[in-house]
């Protein structure tokens, strides 16, 4: 058990003093990833305008194809939306060292 242990905090220690990358690295890449965000902000507020709009129809006028055009039209809006969001990204690595350090501490 002891050694179980040990290989688990070895492990967490090695993973944890990895070398960062330079400060300049880090400050170019974070000026590109500015620029692009005002555009995704706007066109996922044109998508959101989109389905607000696509909600609102009376949609007991349309004929079956032109429902499942809407719906079709609805399910790459969400896609777009999703794309554009972005999100948390985790590493294998990452989440076993997560998993391993709820089941120490649990």
């Amino acid at each position: 058990m002891k050694k179980i242990v040990f290989c688990i905090i070895v492990t967490c220690m090695a993973l944890t003093f990895q070398p960062l990358q330079s400060k300049a690295a880090a400050n170019a890449a974070s000026s590109s990833t500015s620029v692009s965000k005002p555009a995704e902000a706007i066109e996922a507020k044109a998508l959101l305008k989109r389905l607000n709009e696509i909600n609102m129809m009376d949609k007991s006028t349309l004929n079956s194809a032109e429902k499942k055009n809407l719906r079709m039209e609805v399910l790459t809006i969400k896609h777009r939306l999703n794309s554009v969001g972005g999100g948390v990204y985790l590493s294998a690595g990452a989440i076993i060292i997560i998993i391993l350090l709820l089941i120490i501490l649990l």
